[in-house]
């Protein structure tokens, strides 16, 4: 039996952050992923190929809108392997940052292809190899949730682990699910020439966001060819030679050649033997305090399998969190107080802290300051005046910010900082943006809360007294 200081469950962000601290610092430590290479879901079938594939989209989008800009317009069929071929290349390129020789330079025993399954709360099986733990860290994220439709699996359908694999476009696709992972995806196969229809079955396509800015990029979507339905659910599905038959619950009928699968995520927790070890969880993931500790306090767990943020900057901030209770045993908590997240549609709407809504749901009175990029001139010159920008403050503190606009995940993180240091807005108003920048837009924004204060009434006559009292 090997004994090992630490064990990490998973390869992916948040146990490839906690593996290279803790090797580095001199522990023992053995890093198990099922799969046969590092990287997890992130790199491999989320944040990287989406966004290739995204940009490719976006190039296409911009070729064919060569008028606009005084140019030859170009229009021309997608050849989708070729596309996804160079989002491979893409993910490769990134690969070698997760090479297993590197971890095992550090030290770290790296262990590919196995799958780890708890026997006691300190011990793991793995192979014919059971390992003892002094201190465990389950960090093996999620996988794509197949909802449970009638006819679905004799239809031809993707989740986000195999679009990229793809080498046809297809002419009709049904998107299921209207998250930031049906957006994001259905609106860069718009581009690339599929004629897409994405089935939610809410009543608003990104639910958590604020739903002023939802309108507003569904009608960009919409202009882009883009059909949505809302408080929409598939109940069966027929396929035949003339395509896959969706029956909806609002009586819509929809013929298609594909289906891409976005309907939610589930925990990678199922062959892991939490009962063994006595580890609480639920459907939605393991149970998890703020100090990361499960049930079990010597076992941590980080990232999507717990939740309560499926993004890859949480893993990385929740196995910070780890790394100073585990390996430097001094007490630190996660802070949720400033979580900033981006859907990656075209406008970008990226988020942080409390939208208006949710302002107000809480007993707060707040003043919404509004800004379009319509009238930020550096959007003017790059034809991205599509957008909106919502900051939602009390008594001048920032609450939260809502940006529909371009590059908004890039601009979010002023108002990250601002947030997370206390920053008022009166601070943002008296920083010099240079011009022209879309950055421009926080202080025309903050602005706003001045322009009716600056130029009233009270004001103008105060400079008149001034000016009276001090002619010269």
């Amino acid at each position: 039996m090997s004994k090992r200081d630490l064990v990490i469950l998973g390869g992916g962000a948040g146990g490839l952050v906690v593996a290279s601290v803790a090797a580095q610092l001199g522990r023992s430590v053995t890093l198990i992923e099922k799969a046969d290479r590092l990287g997890g879901d992130c790199l491999h079938y989320g944040c990287v190929p989406s966004k290739t594939l995204i940009r490719s989209a976006q190039v296409a989008a911009l070729m064919r809108r060569g008028a606009e800009f005084g140019l030859e317009p170009c229009d021309f069929p997608v050849d989708l392997a070729r596309v996804n071929a160079h989002v491979k290349s893409v993910v490769d390129h990134i690969q070698h940052h997760d090479d297993p020789e590197r971890f095992r330079g550090y030290g770290c025993e790296v262990l590919l292809g196995e799958a780890a399954q708890f026997v006691s709360p300190h011990e793991i099986r793995v192979g014919e190899r059971v390992i003892h733990g002094r201190r465990f860290v389950i960090a093996t994220g999620t996988h794509p949730f197949v909802p449970d439709i009638p006819g679905l699996h004799e239809a031809p359908y993707s989740t986000n682990e195999d679009l990229f694999s793809l080498q046809d476009l297809p002419p009709r696709l049904a998107v299921l699910g209207g998250g930031a992972i049906g957006v994001e995806l259905g609106q860069a196969l718009v581009r690339l020439g599929s004629e897409v229809t994405l089935l939610q079955r809410g009543p608003q396509i990104l639910p958590r966001e604020d739903p002023e800015l939802v309108v507003r990029l569904a009608e960009s979507l919409h202009t882009e060819g883009m059909r949505i339905h809302t408080d929409t659910t598939v109940d069966a599905i027929h396929t035949d030679v003339e395509g896959s038959h969706l029956h909806c619950s609002d009586g819509l009928r929809l013929t298609v050649d594909h289906i891409l699968i976005a309907t939610g995520r589930q925990p990678n927790i199922e062959e892991l033997g939490l009962d063994a070890a006595g580890v609480a969880h639920t459907r939605r993931g393991i149970v998890v305090d703020r100090r990361q500790r499960t049930s079990q306090k010597h076992i941590y767990a980080c990232g999507d399998v717990c939740g309560p943020y499926a993004f890859t900057h949480m893993a990385e901030h929740q196995a910070g969190v780890v790394i100073s209770n585990a390996v430097f045993r001094f007490p630190k908590k996660t802070n949720y107080r400033v979580v900033p997240w981006v859907t990656y549609s075209d406008p970008e709407l990226a988020r942080v802290g409390l939208t208006e809504v949710e302002a107000r749901e809480q007993g707060i009175d707040p003043e919404v300051l509004r800004f379009e990029f319509r009238d930020v001139d550096r959007a003017i010159t790059a034809n991205e005046t599509t957008g909106l920008y919502k900051l939602v403050t009390h008594r001048g503190r920032i609450l939260g910010a809502s940006i529909l606009g371009p590059h908004a995940g890039e601009l979010l993180h002023e108002i990250v900082l601002a947030m997370q240091t206390g920053v008022k807005i009166g601070a943002i108003s008296a920083t010099i943006h240079a011009y022209p920048t879309l950055a421009q837009v926080h202080r025309r924004v903050v602005n706003t809360a001045y322009a009716a204060k600056l130029f009233s009434p009270l004001t103008r006559r105060l400079v008149k007294w001034i000016h009276h009292l001090l002619p010269g």
